[in-house]
């Protein structure tokens, strides 16, 4: 009933209000949405938009939106266009009233996983030294790996993790994935504790919670094989920037590709602001940016032509879903699902 009360009438209204929609993604959701309900986008996120007040009753955001807790009386539904769903876990901390939540589950674990592999195939090729390289047409000191016969552990084997396992296969390597709930026949699963020393690739694909911030901590990446490669394609709190730098430092990590970040909403900021940041994690991350064996991008893995559709596509299904029954069709189980 509070679906169909929020989109009544003939005439369209501002009944969807879109933070963080990026060009390409504001263009697909104009095509996808039906006549009949009005939105407004921006590609700024709630913070940077300085709205005192929710600008509709039902919003929707990505991950760097913080929700206020005094806007919780006048929002109905919050959408989250994203895999990820630990944001509104937080919310509901500080919420006291909970509006209906939704995000979206299945739009981009394709995308993601090549993203990881693009990240582990250029780090082993050492391919960003060999792009500076091509000043001087140098070659020494960028002699670099195949992936045939190396070891591929996948930490968090949902639906993007089992995509990056395929990936691996493909490229001839040994995958081994740890989860706590294995649920994939044809995924060979080992504990951390044995996975670590045999890895010369890891992938984080996990779902962040409560339970596993830090989960890659000084003495957990100190299990890695030397020179080992990192990947995190899921949520930066798993991987502090802090402590890949020092593992970087010491050798124990030969390479890192991050598409997220701890403290990424302040990290943002200070890159689109310009403005400069004491938080010892944005430093880092910054600092990580700057090495030639690191390859960070701006959490942009979902970002290919394809699941930009899908995320359109389900976005609208579940706009659809919330104002046919007042809640969304996927909704966060809070409950440890994978991404």
């Amino acid at each position: 009933m509070l679906g169909r009360m929020l989109f009544a009438g003939n005439v369209p209204m501002t009944n969807v209000y879109f933070y963080e929609a990026f060009k390409e993604e504001a263009a697909g959701l104009r095509q996808f949405l039906p006549a009949d309900i009005g939105a407004e986008f921006t590609d700024q996120t709630i913070q940077e938009a300085g709205h005192a007040t929710p600008p509709a009753r039902l919003i929707s955001i990505r991950t760097q939106s913080f929700v206020p807790a005094d806007w919780a009386a006048s929002i109905d539904g919050i959408l989250s266009r994203s895999t990820g769903y630990d944001h509104l876990v937080v919310y509901t901390t500080g919420a006291g009233r909970v509006p209906a939540l939704g995000y979206l589950p299945l739009y981009c674990p394709r995308a993601v996983a090549e993203q990881a592999a693009m990240m582990w195939l250029a780090l082993l090729r050492r391919l960003p030294q060999q792009l500076r390289q091509f000043r001087t047409f140098h070659r020494d000191g960028v002699t670099g790996y195949e992936t045939q016969g190396r070891t591929l552990v996948v930490v968090g084997v949902g639906n993007i993790g089992s995509e990056v396992c395929r990936l691996g296969k493909a490229l001839g390597m040994r995958v081994l994935g740890v989860d706590l709930a294995p649920r994939y026949d044809d995924v060979e699963y080992v504990d951390i504790e044995t996975a670590l020393p045999l890895a010369n690739v890891v992938v984080a694909a996990m779902d962040l919670n409560e339970t596993n911030r830090g989960y890659f901590d000084a003495a957990r990446l100190g299990r890695c094989k030397p020179g080992a490669v990192f990947v995190n394609v899921s949520r930066g709190e798993l991987s502090p920037s802090t402590t890949l730098v020092a593992a970087l430092r010491s050798g124990r990590l030969g390479g890192v590709g991050l598409d997220v970040y701890d403290h990424e909403m302040e990290l943002a900021d200070a890159l689109r602001s310009g403005r400069s940041s004491d938080d010892a994690e944005v430093q880092a991350a910054l600092e990580l940016a700057q090495l030639d064996n690191v390859l960070c991008t701006p959490h942009n893995a979902f970002n290919t032509a394809e699941a930009v559709q899908r995320k359109c596509e389900h976005t609208v299904r579940q706009i659809l879903a919330f104002r046919e029954r007042g809640q969304f069709e996927w909704s966060p189980p809070f409950g440890g699902v994978r991404r």
